[in-house]
């Protein structure tokens, strides 16, 4: 398991005095990135393979609130993989300053090419890099149809 820890900032309260949304979501983003880059996944790693990871979506569950004052820490697990490494999904738990586990969120995503701007699988040498990680316990291989599974369409206004 990643863990990351954070500060809670005034800057990341809401109206209510908690842990605002949009801050969960950072923290999650900044937690990604530091693991990729843990793992080799660099702005010039990515720069020089033209891959850039996109999100599908972010279910949050919140258990408990979070207030200033006290630090916050973020993991990361990889839960699933397809096998030429397209698509991943991450789930992140926070734990307040006790360890108590607060909100959770699973995340699905992928890699695309900054050139096409199309879904792309891993090079091998990339691929292998996440073949190196501690598979958790409930990791599955994703297909196609997992990435399908909540079945939204888009609706324009015209």
């Amino acid at each position: 398991m990643y863990l990351k820890e954070f500060e809670v900032r005034w800057s990341d309260v809401d109206a209510n005095r908690h842990l605002a949304n949009s801050a969960y979501i950072n923290y999650m983003s900044h937690t990604r990135m530091a693991f990729l880059l843990d793992l080799g996944f660099g702005h010039e790693v990515m720069v020089e393979n033209k891959i850039g990871p996109v999100v599908f979506y972010e279910h949050m569950y919140y258990f408990k609130e979070l207030f200033p004052g006290k630090p916050v820490r973020v993991s990361l697990e990889v839960m699933g993989m397809s096998e030429d490494g397209c698509f991943f999904e991450f789930h992140h738990n926070f734990y307040d300053s006790k360890g108590k586990n607060v909100a959770h969120c699973e995340m699905m995503g992928a890699w695309i090419s900054l050139e096409t701007r199309q879904l792309t699988p891993l090079s091998k040498e990339l691929l292998a890099r996440f073949e190196q990680i501690e598979r958790p316990e409930g990791f599955r291989t994703l297909t196609k149809e997992d990435t399908r599974k909540y079945a939204k369409k888009p609706k324009d206004l015209a």
